[in-house]
């Protein structure tokens, strides 16, 4: 996935670089490269962060389960 967005960026950069002006220039990027870029790679990435976010839960679920005494050593009274 990152691979593509390098390209793209890349393939901006040089759009943007045979501008007539700076200010052209730069709004091409940032218009027509990282704007768009960026986009796709958070969009693309919700999923993973949710599974990460999942994970850290059931981390912190596993680690205050194993925190807890387990009481098989007590005796009657």
């Amino acid at each position: 996935m990152y691979i593509i967005a390098i390209a793209w960026l890349y393939v901006t950069f040089l759009m943007a670089a045979t501008e007539q002006s700076l200010t052209a220039g730069i709004l091409t990027f940032f218009f027509y490269g990282l704007m768009p870029c960026s986009l796709l790679i958070w969009i693309l990435g919700t999923s993973q962060r949710k599974r990460k976010q999942n994970a850290l839960h059931e981390e912190a679920l596993f680690q205050e389960e194993l925190s807890q005494p387990d009481r098989t050593d007590s005796q009657a009274d």
